[in-house]
């Protein structure tokens, strides 16, 4: 119910705008003479009027964007990066519409300005490549459905859970809850998994133990059997399979597939750790027996 109230209340710096657009609309009408006769203050007025009256219509544009794609999502699970989107998108042409009202207050021609600087722009465009297409991703990134604040992904050798999506990076709060900041071109140009896009119960176990315990293989599925059979977060019909994944030089690596009762992340990690202990005990009894 909070949150409700809070998404439908009328920001303060909405209401601040639309304060100032009226008091320079009221000044321009009572001290039109006055304002006229001074040439910095009438371009002071002009700049606030060139961001206020723009970032006004913007801020009604986006509330009624994002309340009609709320709308037509209201009875499905929908992820957030639209939202996100419109967001950052408003806050940049906010910046650029500041930028010009600046520049008209100090009685500076934009578009003079701009076409006297092309060469410099070209310049800045290629010393700052790496960020302009980094922010070009993230909008891509944002206006998709394919990553969202929450997921848990792996890009490259980055794995953790979003945080957030900026304009540079995406934000990942990884295991150890250390926070990486993943620039937006490595999801275009490196192997990327979305491991919360498709939920399933089913969830994998991976570990490898020496070699000379392979000739223990049935012992070891008796000590995960012990683990598994009846234990209440896993599904009742849930049978316990171990692959062997890779053979090495003095090592065996295997695989363990299991059902739990749910697709929680978090329950299926409580279930690979109770898993994997048992496991270290099984090794631990036959380094103490060899």
């Amino acid at each position: 119910m909070v949150n409700k109230e809070n998404k439908n209340k009328i920001p303060v710096s909405f209401i601040l705008k639309i304060m100032v657009v009226i008091l320079l609309i009221g000044s321009h009408l009572l001290f039109e003479n006055k304002i006229s006769d001074n040439k910095w203050l009438t371009q002071v007025i002009k700049g606030l009027s060139t961001f206020l009256v723009p970032s006004i219509l913007l801020s009604v544009s986006r509330f009624i964007v994002i309340a009609l794609y709320n709308a037509q999502h209201a009875n499905k699970a929908v992820r957030g990066n639209f939202v996100l989107g419109i967001n950052r998108l408003t806050a940049v042409i906010n910046a650029i519409f500041a930028i010009i009202a600046i520049m008209i207050a100090l009685g500076i021609n934009p578009i003079e300005f701009v076409t006297s600087l092309t060469i410099v722009a070209m310049a800045i465009a290629v010393l700052f490549r790496d960020y302009i297409t980094n922010l070009i991703s993230g909008l891509f990134i944002m206006f998709s459905e394919q990553l969202s604040v929450g997921d848990r992904i792996k890009i490259g050798d980055h794995k953790g859970r979003i945080v957030d999506i900026t304009f540079a990076n995406i934000i990942v709060q990884n295991e150890e809850d250390d926070i990486v900041m993943v620039p937006n071109n490595l999801v275009f140009t490196n192997p990327t998994v979305n491991l919360s896009a498709h939920r399933s119960n089913l969830f994998t176990v991976k570990f490898e133990l020496p070699l000379y315990a392979a000739t223990e293989i049935d012992k070891l599925e008796q000590e995960v059997q012990a683990v598994t059979l009846n234990h209440p977060n896993l599904a009742k019909d849930s049978d316990m399979i171990l692959n062997v994944e890779e053979i090495g030089k003095d090592f065996v690596r295997y695989k363990i597939e299991l059902h739990a009762v749910s697709s929680s992340n978090r329950l299926h990690k409580q279930l690979e750790n109770e898993l994997l202990r048992q496991i270290l005990i099984f090794e631990r009894t036959l380094i103490k027996s060899s």
